[in-house]
């Protein structure tokens, strides 16, 4: 299924949400306005509002409180990503200047802590409680998998419980939180609303491992793989389980490649090709597989529509997309 036919079912509700997304982002600041307005003109595919639209028909009827949900998502993910930018110093985002490259960085701060006040207003000005509950927790999971990853590339001492730790809450939380969120605010039947919480959550671990896999060339326009985990010093599955897998002296080079040599494309080439030999693709394809099909499982449990269909296609979409 492609975007657009994923889309079908919500097409209605994400033009509304659009509408609404913008009003939450209003400020009597003028040099505010102009920032967020250049933030929503360069929005991504917007996987995380589809996946609580989706997520909330699969279990009854959308309302006010489900848009209210997916503004929430939006505001603090945003905030984050805007936060992102400055802490790794970046200067574009999806191909756009990134907001601390055009105003500087003490704004970009500010205006990320200004998205999460909108955030957290807009819950509590509607006692949306319960959906502030959820999305606080997935924020800080993701600081915590943030640091926790920064942590463990200083040793490289990483292995794979960790790496799921990681991701589960790097990844994983805040996709968990768009699909239990969009469940709470249409039902309050607690298991349906964990049930969508996990299948959430088993979503988000197949599409970080689909993310790793792009720095080994999978999908990629010319086929070359980037390397850009490995010059970062991030230790993902395809080489945790080809490190696991190799003898003493191979697995003390690679180390030393990724701690020292990591700036040096030649030696970059040779982790890479390392990896490929041990079979540290297929590996990480597999554990993809295995999340992909939990997810699927979880979701079966819900009545046929053409909501769980398009659903359905946004799982198998994040596990074979191209970029």
């Amino acid at each position: 299924m492609t975007v657009r036919e994923i889309k079908e079912p919500i097409e209605k509700e994400m033009e509304e949400f659009e509408l609404k997304f913008k009003t939450s982002m209003k400020s009597s600041v003028p040099l505010l306005d102009k920032i967020t307005h250049y933030i929503v003109k360069r929005k991504g595919k917007q996987l995380r509002p589809m996946f609580v639209f989706l997520s909330a028909k699969v279990c009854g009827e959308m309302n006010e409180s489900t848009y209210r949900a997916a503004s929430l998502i939006e505001l603090l993910h945003t905030a984050t990503l805007v936060h992102d930018d400055v802490v790794d110093d970046s200067n574009e985002r999806r191909g756009f200047f990134s907001v601390n490259a055009l105003w500087k960085n003490k704004i970009a701060v500010l205006v990320g802590d200004f998205l999460l006040s909108r955030g957290l207003l807009l819950s509590v000005d509607n006692k949306d409680y319960q959906l502030l509950g959820l999305v606080s927790n997935a924020v800080r999971e993701m600081s915590e998998g943030e640091l926790l990853q920064i942590e463990k590339a200083r040793k490289l001492d990483i292995d794979e419980a960790i790496y799921f730790d990681i991701i589960r809450k790097k990844t994983a939380s805040l996709i968990a939180s768009c699909c239990a969120c969009g469940a709470a605010s249409v039902t309050t039947d607690e298991k349906i609303v964990e049930q969508m919480r996990a299948f959430g959550e088993a979503v988000g671990i197949a599409f970080q491992i689909k993310d790793d896999l792009f720095d080994y060339g999978d999908g990629s326009d010319i086929g070359k793989p980037t390397g850009i985990d490995i010059k970062e010093k991030k230790m993902t599955l395809p080489l945790i389980y080809a490190l696991n897998n190799a003898s003493f002296f191979d697995k003390r080079k690679i180390i030393n490649i990724v701690k020292n040599n990591n700036n040096d494309p030649r030696k970059v080439a040779e982790v890479i090709d390392f990896v490929i030999k041990s079979g540290g693709i297929q590996y990480a394809e597999s554990r993809m597989t295995e999340y992909k099909n939990k997810a699927l499982s979880l979701l079966g449990g819900f009545p046929d529509s053409a909501s769980k269909n398009s659903l359905d296609g946004l799982v198998k979409y994040t596990t074979e997309r191209k970029n």
